[in-house]
């Protein structure tokens, strides 16, 4: 059984350092409960996979214009093979890309192109204390200590994104960036972040208001919350909630017009909310790849008419909206 303490030695050392400091209290037992709870089976193959990762420099670091390390020549050419089949061994690959050592992880989403959506309407970075719910594999914690981000932590309670994760670490160093195995239902309920992002999880919440009232609970008085969801056209009282899937997703709850989750995050007593982008998903930015070769959009779309959904609803529209406390 992996040893939580050892795993998470470096993620500890740095909210202890922080102004996060308090949360130590209670987060290591947290972890603990999670990993005793774990099905081991896969997430003790995947820990013997990351120790047999090649040990080579973080050189070439790039974090601003996208995630890269190294380059064509960091390794031989049977080393890069070796790491291709290692890597996809984690398959399948949703949010990036990476770029590690010559290796181009093209990721299901094109999750750098969003970031360049909302990156100029946000505050600036640079020295926040920052939390990423449901943030994936962690992709967004590499861009968010490209712009200088003092500690960025993301949540997210898959064991296969803390894998991708802890792989990529392995090779771009021990940046103050760490994915934790939690929920929002295991963080604290206290003020302690500069800026928290929830991107792609409220449609997933039986209730979007409760969303809503965690994360503001988790941001300093001034701090921004970024937002971003699934939404619908309408007017304030628009919301769909849908039979059953959606684009072939479970777990789908609602999706409210951009004036209808403006109007919830001012109920929740959120400030300057302000839609900041509103974006059709194209087949260009979520589609199938070698490194995630299920299914993609592309599949989830009337064959006839791809501005519905294959169950008929409108297709995916993703809105971002940014807002303080």
């Amino acid at each position: 059984m992996i040893d939580s303490k050892t795993l998470f030695a470096n993620a500890y050392e740095d909210i202890s350092n922080s102004t996060l400091e308090v949360w130590m209290k209670q987060l290591p037992q947290d972890i603990e409960h999670v990993f005793k709870n774990y099905t081991h089976g896969e997430l003790d193959g995947w820990q013997t996979l990351l120790a047999e990762l090649i040990n080579v420099s973080a050189t070439d670091l790039e974090l601003s214009d996208k995630v890269s390390v190294g380059n064509d020549q960091s390794l031989s050419t049977e080393q890069r093979e070796q790491l291709i089949r290692q890597l996809k061994q984690l398959h399948p690959w949703r949010k990036g890309p990476y770029h590690v050592h010559g290796i181009h992880i093209d990721t299901e989403w094109r999750s750098d192109w969003k970031w360049q959506r909302i990156l100029p309407e946000i505050s600036p970075l640079k020295d926040r204390t920052i939390l990423d719910v449901g943030c994936g594999n962690g992709y967004h914690l590499f861009r968010m200590r490209g712009e200088g981000a003092k500690l960025a932590i993301g949540i997210d309670p898959s064991q296969k994104f803390l894998a991708q994760f802890l792989a990529m670490k392995h090779f771009f160093g021990q940046l103050p960036i760490h994915l934790l195995p939690l929920g929002i239902e295991q963080m604290p309920k206290m003020p302690l972040f500069d800026t928290v992002f929830s991107m792609g999880v409220l449609y997933h919440r039986r209730s979007p208001i409760d969303h809503i009232q965690q994360l503001k609970e988790l941001l300093r008085p001034g701090g921004e919350l970024v937002l971003e969801t699934l939404v619908v056209e309408g007017d304030i009282n628009t919301s769909l909630l849908p039979k059953g899937r959606y684009a072939q997703m479970r777990n789908v709850w609602f999706l409210p017009s951009t004036d209808a989750l403006t109007h919830w995050m001012q109920r929740c007593g959120l400030n300057n909310v302000k839609l900041v982008d509103c974006t059709k998903t194209s087949i260009e930015e979520q589609r199938a790849t070698q490194w995630m070769h299920f299914h993609s959009l592309e599949n989830y779309l009337d064959p006839n008419d791809n501005r519905l959904t294959i169950e008929g609803y409108p297709a995916p529209m993703r809105a971002t909206i940014v807002a303080t406390v």
